[in-house]
């Protein structure tokens, strides 16, 4: 007997969203000298699966391929078990005002990723193993800002709810910041692998957001990622866990009939969202955005994709260290933030809007 269309969806959804195992891994001598990096060193070892060392997580050589998408790909199932020496973070606004460096790149294949352009050279995955550091670090950060909240964004340069069964470190980031008075934790994901830190004691201090998209954009631009129903439905499971739910939607995108797609998007969330979800609900708003630098790795590692990157179709917009991205003109821009925030308002009126950029 043939398989059903229900069946066959369910397959492609496993398949898309099955936990990430690196193909290659590659180690960095001196994070054999902390537990974790030990803990993964044996671990990888018994799994049988390719591993060699590596002089600095900077520098990592050796990834097979014959052209140059091949050794992105490859890249892309490929570990590096590294310590993080740089300990300075970078500013994360409007999110938060600093970035906690857990990791570094993601296994997913979302066409537009602005890591494209921030780790365009190096795509394979990076996990740190000084998390005592880090955690360490951002108390330092804290504590320079006496009596004010200081907010740290996990998902700068990754997605770290997708590595978080190999390490464990964004629950001990999670149970740490509960801990801390003033310091607070965000962090989003494209993942559903949620279920390890549900119990994690995180005293309302981290808020846990997940990236939706309309189905136009999921489908088109973000391969190897959590459908919308799996984030969904994880989603649903934080907001009883008791952490503050959050929404990103982002990149926002300018397709035929975006207005409905977007409009179908929230009318799902708001039907299908647990009530719990609602008590302190936020949505950032992000458009679509492009360097030169990641349209060319874009076009090169993904040739065949359907995403729109025309500079004079665009407004260039100027950022830090003289450099720029395009996005989209006044008109466009100010007509999605209009919809999203009239139907945000309309479907989640007790939900507040954090920003649109």
């Amino acid at each position: 007997m043939g398989t059903t269309l229900l069946e066959r969806s369910e397959k492609k959804e496993q398949k898309g969203s099955k936990l990430f195992v690196p193909d290659y891994i590659f180690v960095e001598p001196h994070a054999l000298n902390y537990p974790l990096g030990q803990e993964l060193y044996r671990r990888f070892q018994k799994e049988g699966i390719p591993m060699q060392m590596t002089t600095s997580h900077n520098q990592v050589r050796g990834i097979p391929g014959d052209t140059e998408v091949e050794k992105y790909r490859n890249a892309k199932r490929t570990l590096v078990i590294g310590v993080r020496k740089t300990l300075k973070f970078e500013t994360s606004k409007p999110s938060a005002e600093y970035a906690i460096p857990l990791a570094t790149g993601c296994a997913a294949h979302c066409h537009y990723c602005y890591l494209n352009t921030n780790i365009g050279t190096k795509p394979y995955v990076r996990v740190y193993v000084n998390t005592d550091e880090i955690l360490a670090q951002a108390k330092k950060y804290i504590q320079e800002r006496p009596g004010e909240i200081t907010r740290f964004e996990a998902a700068c340069t990754s997605d770290p709810v997708s590595i978080e069964h190999l390490t464990g470190n964004l629950k001990r980031a999670i149970e740490f910041m509960g801990q801390q008075e003033f310091g607070r934790l965000r962090f989003v994901t494209k993942f559903h692998h949620v279920d390890s830190l549900l119990d994690a004691k995180h005293n309302k201090h981290t808020r846990f957001r997940f990236s939706m998209n309309a189905d136009y954009v999921i489908k088109n631009f973000e391969p190897g990622t959590s459908s919308f129903h799996q984030r969904l439905k994880a989603a649903g499971k934080v907001a009883k866990a008791g952490y503050p739910l959050g929404f990103i939607l982002a990149p926002l995108y300018w397709f035929d009939g975006w207005e409905a797609g977007y409009t179908d998007l929230l009318e799902r969330l708001r039907s299908q969202l647990v009530p719990e979800a609602m008590e302190d609900l936020t949505f950032e708003l992000i458009q679509h955005r492009f360097t030169k630098i990641a349209k060319n790795l874009i076009l090169q590692r993904y040739p065949k994709t359907k995403l729109e990157m025309k500079e004079e179709e665009r407004k260039y917009k100027w950022g830090k260290y003289g450099k720029g991205k395009y996005v989209y003109p006044d008109i466009q821009a100010k007509a999605l933030q209009a919809h999203l925030e009239s139907e945000i308002a309309r479907l989640f009126p007790q939900a507040r809007v954090e920003y649109f950029t």
